[in-house]
């Protein structure tokens, strides 16, 4: 018999004696470990053969009493025993008890193993152990002593492997059973390995890494793996690839670079090197082995770090030609030099950059610097400011500045001098600055100033720069202070104590902090620390702490103040008459003194000041309180409760008078401490501590400062410590709250009894309330599952036990002796919630889990409301019998169990009623016409049949022909819609996505529809221009004035929807530097938006519904500036797919380049409802820059019309070229070249075009017959006057179908399926290309019956649905989940919804379908609906008619997604409603998961906003022209000045601030200007 290399033994035994409870395939429970056979497996026969020859020698018995009812002796024999001896009649069966012990290789004691199996492969010992926890854990060993455990399984979640364990014949599978599934699984899972280093270094023996295919898989997978080092088994063996050099300059195209590389196969089918997905290059093999490839093109390198800052590091892969795949690869680093913006950054950088000094830019290529002393290699050479200390510059005070420098450059001609440029507050402040040989700079004479007094000093945004705005480098230690003396220093003693380097005094006789130079006659008027004897004069106490003490002393007394003195030393204080000594550590200079009382030795002192001298106690230097100080005999007399258990944790009171005396008071419970809790005059409460002598009475000793307080007849009791002995029942529901009765001892010495359960890492507790001292009621915990569904046999919780005070050994009961089972549920009355009954009859109530798997006596306590009454119940498991109630109408039904509520919905109890004399007459009378009316109704139809039958076979023939042609229709919709998925998805692999830059897609959203805005330009403008709205700007961040100017412009009834929409972006524009205060603008406009609604009664779901104010539009625009980053990381990339996605596949199929209708549409509008013949065809288009290069394939249609095909040309030739960037079909020709000589310039329109009555048809190809596999090419346009002419006519057809298009705006122009063409006024000619207005005049009744019913092609709109439904599901996935693709969720998006609720929360609106509106009008509506709408806003790219309807169709069904209301949908509601209509159910759970999830993110603080914030606009500070923006926004100033300034004086903070007269000044200096 073969033996298996490695068995698993659990605890060996030949069987079992019948005093073990056991079965005999019970394995023993001992810790499995797994073992070495070869001497397990030799010890346990060694072990059967002794107990076999001992038995047959006589000795002992047959140890089988359990199984043979009797224990028999075993019968000695003359027989010898030896490895052959198969057994006799005799001794037979045979038992016995013996623990064999192994060598464990490898020991689990967490999940436990249940089951084994092994098998060998390749020298290698397998096995598979099933866990009980339903895991199967695989392990390879290679020797007596090397176990290695390489991959866990999950199989069946808590439910533990059974015992077999079965390999399919092929041992490629392992078959698992649990308690109800059986489990397929493959030994080996290489190909989830996608490294070489992972798989290799995962440990599987099964896996090795195929070289060339570069995948994780068996050998006999791979097929070059009989190649030298084409299959790898050894980590070692892993190809290795080194690149010089491993870095290029952007600027620096087309460099060779040398490729090294180790264990590699034979390359010599050839090798390509690609970066990425942006180029691709054959690499040239050397002699060496080595392979040479060049680095990527100018134009490549841009799409390559476009965007990425200083560095991009890039995987260069390597991609063999024999198999097609990229198998090795290595880092590669580009740099920009040009993106480091200061010296010091420049030259420290790893890579090769130089300054040049006078051109101020960082380059790779030191020749461009204009000087050779202008090129900087080393931060040595690099101007800076040096470190000399923080730079302390006095408000007010018109003086210089110097500042230590090296190596500061001399301008040169045509450059500018030096500045210094200081920024607070918003304010930018330039001064004129000397250059002193390269070593110093000195600002020249100025005053330097801030706003407010809230604070004593400020730091700067201190720079020096010269030639206008070039900087000089400044160490990260430089710190430029602007201070007031003044500021937050009212009096004397916080004077001097300022910061000693800002020279601050005391100006006596001005009763004011200011500097020397300040004050008038300085000599005796000025007082500074720094002056011998200096001290503060009228020293003032303002509140002293405590207020009575005991007369034993030892009271730390606090007395609070100013001009307390500089020093401690030079205080003198007596409080009462008594003297108290200051302590040093407590002492705060000028402001805060602390003393410690010492002891009264007056008998009975009186109350009494605090009395304080400064230096000597003259009149000017001392002072005293006004609040008197008194001396108090603390006492107590009682404690309650008075007694509590041994272990402590009671909360006592102890009560008295003037328990609230002194500053410290300690309370001793015979020899410990209690812990003191609060006190006040007449209590102290405190958690008694623990009884060192268990059950025993205590004293109770008070210690007041000094004084020791004691009361011999007021006496503590410590009990026996309460018990827990039975609980009843030891279940409970997932949610808790079910009663449980407790029972045990000493339960009425407890105060506030809880119980509690811990379970998965989450403790949770509950009420109890005590009955008696031998039982309690308590109502159980509840616990966190943290999976969707409990297991039906039951949770057990980790710890249960009672919080019984400090009683440490009730805190965990036996936890296995309590379960918890899964929570009750219960169906809905009926699909509408409402359920019709009679009265008297039973109300049946259906749900699942009612009654516990275990219940036994105990059930769960239900009760049944029915229009708020109760009624009598009859429980099952599966349902709830109430008996019939007693009310009519529609009653509300509630369950409540176990602390859940359940709301079922209505019934509607409606009685019956017996029917009247007047009534059964009427209905006789009635039933006499109704018969005489079916008589004559059959005689009419006897008559009509005949005529009938004629019709009928008429309308059979024409109905056989259309139902045949119906079919046709249909099927082919089928085989496109499956056909179309593969294939779409399989093209959209290779997209490169064009985003735009930030500046571009803020003004895009900002301001749609100007491209070329002020704000992207600097503003020209004379000076005095300039600083009236540099003036504006500093206005602006005056809160006050911008709540009341956009406040004061919504009031006018001539500010309009544009007008709010410009002032909001021009606004945010002026405010891009300060995000953190436009942020806080925003919400102040938002919460006034909000107020203003609720106050109107104007519904809260209308919140934030339609730009109606600035603040919604700001919004929209505060979006737009902090999601640009998850936009080009994450959701960016799902929404280019879906726009590929629809405009490819509209293109499959014929477009009419005039209506824009389509075959393939999302919108009915747009849809082609005729038939149109085409057919596919393939062009090879010559590429216009160069017409040696390859010729690229492009599909087409033979009836798209000649522009059709150029733009799918240029779509073809320019793959991945931005739409901006390449060149436009009306700039270009298509020429059709036939043979050498033959070239036909192809057009829209020309001579050939035909007409028939007053219908001209736009050219397509297959008008000029182009051929499949025509060779064209696409040139300049050919300026002719035909072409001129012809071009004007067709575009200006096109062009006043288009703009009709755009106007039509009602819901009939909406629906109109007729191309809305009028003829043109001077030939009379209407062009079309595909369809005809059929509703025309000239359109014949023959035609239209030839055709079928136009709806028949709906069935289109679902292809196309079905072929986009993956494109939109992962767009709307990624929009609607807080885990991004690996990104996390944007912060503003958690900030402004957790704004929201605040708000909600402040208004009382407890509403969740409001909340949920008010965040989707928020967020999805306000930001995510335009940019589905329009993704030019976010890429460079061009939107056609027909894909901006499928594109509305799309963000109307992200709409209905987030729309709290149920859409009632009938067969004539609207196509795109009822296109998703399926879906939005999906969609809307997403949604709300959405907002669940972010509500339960942990809340942003204002400090972590702002900081993200203030980043933020120091990314973007320089994309926009402020004074532009500024300037376009001073405009409604302007129209509307005296609403403003009227409104600005009105109100209170304005002209506290006097915002009135500072609009006045900035509206004087813009008028001189005019």
């Amino acid at each position: 018999m073969r033996t298996v290399p490695t068995c698993l033994v659990w605890c060996t035994r030949m069987s079992l004696s019948p005093h073990r409870s056991r079965s005999p395939q019970t394995p023993c429970p001992c810790t499995p470990p797994l073992t070495s056979t070869t001497s397990t497996a030799f010890t346990i026969n060694a072990h059967i053969r002794r107990r076999i020859q001992s038995c047959y020698r006589g000795e002992g018995t047959l140890a089988l009493p359990w199984l043979l009812n009797k224990e028999l002796p075993c019968i000695n024999t003359p027989m010898q025993i030896n490895g052959n001896f198969c057994g006799l009649v005799l001794n037979q069966p045979l038992g016995g008890l013996h623990v064999i012990e192994g060598l464990p290789l490898l020991a689990d004691s967490t999940d436990g193993m249940a089951s084994v199996a092994a098998y060998t492969y390749r020298q290698h010992s397998v096995v598979f152990i099933g866990t009980r926890s339903g895991s199967l854990k695989k392990v390879r060993v290679d020797g007596s002593q090397d176990a290695h455990l390489y991959e866990t399984v999950p199989v069946v979640d808590g439910s533990p492997i059974l015992r077999d364990l079965l390999f399919s014949p092929d041992h490629r599978h392992i078959y698992l059973l649990s308690e109800k599934q059986v489990s397929q699984l493959p030994v080996e899972t290489c190909e989830q390995y996608m490294s070489c280093a992972a798989c290799l270094g995962s440990g599987d023996p099964h896996c090795g890494w195929c070289v060339l295919l570069h995948r994780c898989c068996r050998e006999g997978a791979c097929p070059g793996a009989s190649a030298p080092h084409g299959f790898a088994e050894e980590l070692s063996k892993c190809v290795q690839v080194r690149v010089r050099p491993n870095n290029v300059s952007v600027t620096s195209p087309g460099v060779q670079l040398t490729v090294a590389m180790r264990n590699v196969p034979d390359l010599s089918a050839g090798v390509s090197c690609a970066f990425e997905e942006v180029t691709e290059n054959e690499a040239t093999l050397l002699p060496s082995g080595e392979l040479r490839c060049p680095s990527p093109s100018l134009q490549e390198l841009r799409a390559l770090t476009r965007g990425h800052g200083a560095t991009r590091t890039v995987r260069l892969q390597l991609l063999s030609k024999e198999t097609g795949v990229r198998f090795a690869g290595t880092d590669f680093v580009f740099y920009n030099c040009s993106v480091l913006q200061s010296c010091v950054s420049c030259v420290g950088s790893p890579y090769p950059c130089h300054w040049c000094k006078y051109r101020h830019v960082c380059t790779s290529h030191p020749h461009e610097c204009s000087f050779q002393e202008g090129r900087v290699h080393s931060p040595e050479g690099c101007p800076e400011i040096l470190p000399s200390g923080d730079l302390l510059i006095p408000v007010g005070v018109m003086q210089p500045l110097t500042l230590r420098a090296k190596n500061l450059p001399q301008p040169q001609s045509g450059q500018k001098n030096y500045e210094c440029v200081v920024r607070v507050q918003g304010r930018q402040q330039r001064v004129p600055a000397v250059r002193f040989n390269s070593s110093s700079v000195q600002c020249q004479n100025a005053s330097y100033s801030y706003e407010g007094d809230d604070f004593g000093d400020t730091e700067l945004d201190f720079s020096v720069v010269w030639d206008g705005d070039f900087p000089i480098d400044k160490p990260a230690t430089f710190r430029a202070l602007l201070y007031k003396c003044w500021a937050q220093r009212p009096s004397c003693g916080l004077c001097l104590k300022a910061d000693p380097r800002f020279n601050c005094g005391w100006c006596i006789s001005e009763h004011r902090c200011q500097l020397r130079a300040h004050c008038p006659a300085p000599k005796n008027n000025w007082m500074h620390p720094s002056q011998k004897g200096t001290r503060c004069s009228h020293p003032r106490i303002t509140q002293i702490h405590p207020l009575m003490g005991p007369k034993e002393g030892g009271t730390r007394v606090t007395i609070v103040g100013e001009n307390l003195g500089l020093t401690y030393r030079e205080v003198g204080l007596r409080v009462a008459g008594v003297r108290c000594n200051s302590i040093p550590a407590e002492y705060i200079s000028a402001e805060r003194i602390v003393c410690e009382m010492e002891e009264s030795l007056v008998p009975s002192p009186s109350p009494g000041p605090v009395e304080l001298c400064v230096g000597d106690c003259s009149a000017d230097f001392r002072t005293q309180s006004e609040q008197l100080y008194s001396f108090v005999t603390p006492t107590f007399d009682r404690v309650s409760p008075s007694r509590g258990p041994a272990s402590g944790g009671t909360r006592l009171t102890i009560s008295g008078n003037s328990l609230d005396a002194g500053s410290r008071v300690t309370v001793i419970v015979r020899d410990g401490e209690c812990q003191f809790v609060r006190r006040d005059a007449e209590a102290i409460v405190c958690i008694s501590p623990v009884s060192t002598l268990g059950p025993s009475q205590a004293p109770i000793t008070l210690a007041i400062d000094r004084a020791n307080i004691s009361s011999p007849g007021v006496l503590y009791t410590y009990t026996q410590d309460p018990t827990v002995t039975h609980l009843e029942p030891t279940w409970s529901i997932i949610n808790g709250s079910t009663a449980i009765t407790v029972s045990g001892t000493h339960l009425l010495t407890v105060q506030e009894p809880r119980v509690r359960a811990k379970y998965r890492g989450i403790e949770t507790t509950n009420t109890c309330q005590v009955i008696n001292d031998t039982a309690m009621l308590c109502k159980a915990p509840g616990i966190f599952l943290g999976r969707p569904q409990p297991r039906a046999q039951g949770e057990h919780p980790d710890e249960f036990g009672f919080l019984l005070d400090h009683v440490q050994t009730a805190r965990s009961f036996n936890r296995s002796s309590f379960t918890y089972y899964p929570d009750p549920s219960f169906e809905p009355l009926g699909p509408s919630g409402v359920l019709d009954v009679k009265p008297g009859s039973h109300v049946v109530l259906k749900g699942k889990n009612l009654i516990p798997v275990p219940a036994g006596s105990s059930r769960l306590n239900y009760t049944v409301l029915i229009g708020g009454q109760p009624c009598a119940l009859t429980v099952s498991d599966t349902q709830l019998l109430c008996d019939s109630p007693s009310q009519t109408g529609r009653q509300p039904v509630m369950v409540l169990v176990g602390g859940l509520e359940f709301w079922l919905g209505t019934l509607h109890i409606t009685a019956e009623r017996a029917l009247t004399l007047p009534a059964m007459v009427g209905l006789a009378a009635g039933g006499g016409l109704l018969l005489l009316a079916i008589t004559a109704v059959l005689v009419a139809y006897k008559r009509k049949t005949q005529d009938a039958d004629r019709t009928l076979k008429r309308l059979q023939l024409q109905m056989d022909n259309l139902e045949s042609r119906v079919a046709l229709e249909c099927k082919e919709a089928f085989a496109e819609l499956q056909t179309d998925i593969n294939e779409l998805t399989n093209h959209m692999d290779v997209v490169q996505i064009p985003f735009l830059d930030y500046r571009t897609y803020a003004v895009r959203v900002l301001f749609p529809g100007i491209e070329a805005h002020p704000v992207l330009k600097e503003l020209d403008s004379p000076p005095n221009v300039e600083k009236a709205l540099r003036l504006f700007g500093q206005l602006l961040h005056s809160r006050a004035f911008v709540l009341t100017f956009i406040h004061t412009l919504e009031a006018q009834s001539s500010f309009s929807m544009r007008d709010r929409g410009t002032v909001a972006s021009l606004t945010m524009v002026a405010l891009q530097s300060r995000l953190d205060y436009a942020t806080g603008l925003l919400k102040q406009l938002l919460a006034d938006l909000i107020e203003k609604n609720l106050e109107s009664k104007n519904h809260p779901k209308l919140l934030l519904r339609r730009t109606e104010s600035v603040a919604e539009k700001m919004l929209t625009n505060w979006f737009t500036f902090l999601l640009h980053k998850f936009l080009k990381e994450c959701a960016g990339e799902p929404l280019f797919l879906l726009y590929c996605a629809i405009k490819q596949q509209m293109e499959k199929g014929p477009i009419d380049a005039i209506t824009g209708e389509a075959r393939y549409s999302l919108s009915e509008d747009k849809l082609i409802r005729q038939q149109i013949d085409y057919k596919t065809l393939t062009l090879y288009c010559v590429c216009p820059d160069s017409e040696g290069s390859a010729q690229v394939p492009v599909k087409v249609l033979n009836c798209d019309s000649v522009t059709q095909a150029k733009d799918k040309l240029l779509d073809a030739v320019y793959k991945g070229i931005p739409y901006s960037q390449r060149p436009k079909a009306e700039d270009m020709d298509l020429e059709w070249r036939q043979g050498r000589m033959a070239r036909i310039i192809l057009q829209d329109e020309d001579v050939t075009t035909k007409i028939e009555c007053d219908w001209k048809r736009v050219n397509s190809l297959a008008h000029y017959q182009v051929t499949d596999g025509s060779l064209v090419a696409l040139v300049p346009k050919q300026v002719s006057a035909y072409n001129m002419a012809n071009s004007f006519t067709f575009t200006r057809s096109l062009s006043r179908y288009e703009s009709l298009l755009r106007t039509a705006s009602s819901p009939d122009s909406l629906r109109s399926r007729a191309p809305m063409i009028t003829p043109d006024q001077e030939t009379g000619t209407k062009l079309w290309h595909l369809v005809k207005n059929h509703d025309h005049a000239d359109h014949r009744e023959g035609d239209r019956g030839s055709k079928m019913v136009s709806e028949i092609y709906l069935t289109r709109l679902l292809a196309t649905k079905g072929t986009l439904q993956k494109f939109v599901d992962d767009l709307f996935e990624t929009v609607f989940s807080t885990a991004h693709r690996g990104s996390a969720l944007p912060l503003a998006i958690k900030y402004m919804f957790d704004f929201l609720d605040e708000q909600a929360d402040h208004h009382q609106i407890s509403d969740p379908d409001v909340r949920h509106t008010w965040k989707s009008n928020c967020l999805p509506l306000r930001f995510w609906v335009n940019v589905i709408k329009n993704p030019q806003f976010v890429f460079d790219i061009h939107k056609s008619s027909i894909t901006d309807a499928c594109l509305s169709v799309v963000a109307q069904t992200f709409m209905d997604s987030c729309s709290t209301s149920e859409h009632r949908l009938g067969k004539d509601s609207p196509s795109n409603k009822l296109l998703y209509a399926k879906d939005i159910p999906n969609y809307k759970s997403w949604v709300e998961r959405y907002y669940r999830d972010i509500a339960k993110m942990a809340s942003i603080s204002d400090q972590d906003m702002d900081a993200y914030l203030v980043e933020q606009s120091r990314l973007h500070a320089s994309d926009f022209s402020v004074l532009s923006a500024l300037s376009e926004l001073y405009f409604y100033v302007t129209k509307y000045r005296q609403e403003v300034l009227t409104a600005l004086d009105r109100d209170v903070s304005c002209r506290k601030h006097k915002l009135r007269q500072k609009l006045e000044q900035i509206i004087s200096l813009m008028s001189s200007n005019s």
